[in-house]
């Protein structure tokens, strides 16, 4: 449950936020240049105070700012995959089968700046409150912390993208200006993260952003930049992967945060998902929810029901856990032939904490469940973030969302020294090793790491003298990181959007016939071609044909939208398009290579 400080601290939020909306004056800005007079206009009513009148006082910076926290993800952190290699659907994912398109609504493409104004009306305006210097910065450097996590979710998607300080007024030529370049743009990001990390309070009530968050959020910036700069042949690099390896390292040698765990390693990387709260250290900043204050997500309702997509993991995600003894589960014999029984067995404890295997119950049940396929198209069903039956109900889970969290940070440290050429075996052990120790994994050793050939054909462009590392620890980060919406970042800046186009096949059967699952005796799930007048109950009937097919045809794996031809342009895809609103409205504005 959550303490009675983080209570007070979500009906603070709220509270202030109603406020907010009530007597400050922010123009709801729903595109930039789409068709409004002037997006960027201040309008000052007579009724009630304005950016004139406003920004005072500590309390309305602090409601000020409150309003601004809208912007931390909260479900999408778990449906983040679902646009990824790491996850299936009952309705496939456009993006992954490369069937975006030109967008004409500018909402649409997600060329919106309404959020961008509300943090530079306030970088103009706080100044003026009567507050101690520390204090002002400390909100100046939580406005421009979001400010940063703007910019950067818009430079992943649209590459260049035009800059804004400050709030715009009629007249203005920037507002029908071009795209500035990416650099120019993202050293402003680091700019104002650094700012962030300089001046934010150090400590802060649960649920609200201090300077750890910063330097977190740094090094997950700087670590996408100079990882995609690298893979993508532009220049900087290494200085955006110095910064993220500085930044993590700052929040490690902190010693305020640690990995979860209690001695569970069975229990433990699970728990730290289900908690409300920030869990024994680990999560530096979450989206926190409490029933009693009805704040609540649909956790529970997306993964055991299947209304809200059926996702299952895919086979490349599963196959890409260790086994116990810690070798690649893809250098056992057969391995790709078992049975889900024998491939769940003696793996990595973070799979059966992520998905449904053999032995599973629900939180508080004794009641052992096999996979369901009505919810998991694979067959590989997610559990990750799942509470116990009393939040069954949708949209009833109260268990907090880590948005930033120390285990990232770790594999951030560890990913950027490896890029950089100069991880050491005392940088693993700061970092993937602590991640392993909690679920009672064997350590990495740098000396001993040979590139494992199936992650190699996977990242055909990783090179260099600690190419093996680098191919490591993206195992251990899709691993650590599963359903946690990271994958796709990843991909693009990895240069990798290849994996997206392959099948994303589930669980293995040797052909049509029942089959036992969890080896109990009884039967789980039928392969047929219909179902049969006289069903046996407890079975599943998998009727193969539109919606399923094995993939060699009278056995394999079980593979949804067998018809589907997905596509990845390595010339056009990394990149989304513009909206046509918007290059219709703004002749400086260029549309991205290829669309």
């Amino acid at each position: 449950m959550a303490t009675t400080e983080m209570r007070l601290t979500f009906k603070r939020n709220r509270a202030m936020t109603r406020t907010l909306r009530a007597i400050l004056v922010i123009p709801v800005v729903a595109v930039l240049l789409a068709g409004c007079d002037d997006p960027f206009m201040d309008r000052f009513p007579e009724d009630r105070p304005s950016t004139q009148t406003y920004f005072k006082t500590k309390d309305e910076l602090a409601t000020y700012v409150y309003g601004l926290y809208s912007y931390l993800p909260g479900s999408d952190v778990y449906t983040g995959d679902f646009q990824s290699d790491n996850v299936e659907q009952k309705n496939y994912n456009r993006v992954v089968a490369g069937q975006q398109a030109v967008e004409t609504d500018a909402g649409a493409a997600g060329w919106t700046w309404d959020y961008l104004r509300r943090v530079n009306v306030f970088l103009e305006n706080y100044q003026r409150a009567d507050v101690p210097p520390e204090v002002a910065a400390h909100y100046a450097g939580v406005a421009r912390f979001f400010r940063a996590w703007f910019y950067f979710d818009k430079v992943k998607r649209f590459g260049d993208v035009p800059w804004y300080s400050g709030t715009l007024q009629p007249g203005d030529s920037a507002l029908y200006k071009g795209r500035d370049p990416r650099t120019l743009v993202m050293d402003s990001v680091l700019a104002d993260l650094n700012y962030a990390g300089e001046h934010v309070n150090v400590s802060a009530a649960p649920g609200e952003i201090n300077r750890w968050a910063a330097l977190a959020l740094k090094a997950r910036v700087a670590l996408h930049e100079g990882t995609y700069r690298r893979y993508h042949g532009l220049d900087g690099a290494d200085r955006f992967l110095q910064e993220a390896a500085d930044a993590a390292k700052r929040v490690i040698d902190g010693g305020v945060y640690r990995i979860y765990g209690t001695g569970h390693a069975d229990t433990d990387y699970r728990d730290l998902f289900l908690a409300s709260g920030a869990t024994g250290g680990e999560v530096i900043l979450a989206h926190a929810y409490s029933t009693t204050l009805d704040l609540r997500h649909p956790a529970n309702g997306t993964f055991i029901t299947g209304t809200l997509g059926a996702p299952g993991l895919t086979r490349s995600l599963v196959d890409t856990y260790l086994t116990k003894d810690g070798k690649p589960f893809t250098d056992v014999p057969g391995h790709d032939t078992l049975s889900f029984y024998s491939e769940t067995r003696n793996r990595d404890p973070r799979l059966a904490q992520t998905m449904r295997t053999p032995g599973y119950t629900r939180i508080g049940g004794t009641t052992q469940l096999v996979p369901d396929f009505d919810v998991s198209r694979t067959g590989y069903q997610p559990i990750k973030f799942v509470a116990s039956t009393a939040y069954d109900t949708y949209n009833t889970n109260d268990n907090h969302i880590p948005v930033l969290r120390f285990g990232e940070v770790l594999l951030d440290f560890a990913e950027a020294r490896a890029e950089l050429g100069q991880l050491t075996q005392g940088d693993l052990d700061l970092t993937i090793n602590r991640l392993r120790d909690r679920v009672g994994m064997p350590h990495m050793d740098l000396g001993s790491l040979s590139a494992d050939p199936v992650l190699a054909a996977q990242y055909p462009n990783v090179t260099g003298a600690q190419r093996a590392a680098i191919l490591e620890i993206r195992r251990e980060r899709r691993v650590e990181l599963a359903m946690e919406g990271r994958r796709y970042d990843d991909l693009m800046r990895w240069k990798a959007g290849a994996l997206l186009v392959r099948p994303f096949d589930g669980m293995y059967f040797p052909g049509k016939g029942e089959f036992d699952l969890d080896h109990n005796g009884t039967v789980d799930v039928a392969i047929v071609d219909a179902v049969p007048a006289q069903k046996k109950s407890g079975v599943q009937y998998l009727v193969l044909g539109d919606a399923f097919v094995l993939s060699q045809g009278d056995r394999g794996r079980v593979r949804p939208h067998p018809d589907l031809v997905k596509v990845f342009d390595e010339s056009k895809h990394y990149l989304w398009p513009l909206p046509l609103t918007e290059l219709l409205l703004n002749k400086q504005l260029v549309q991205n290579p290829g669309w």
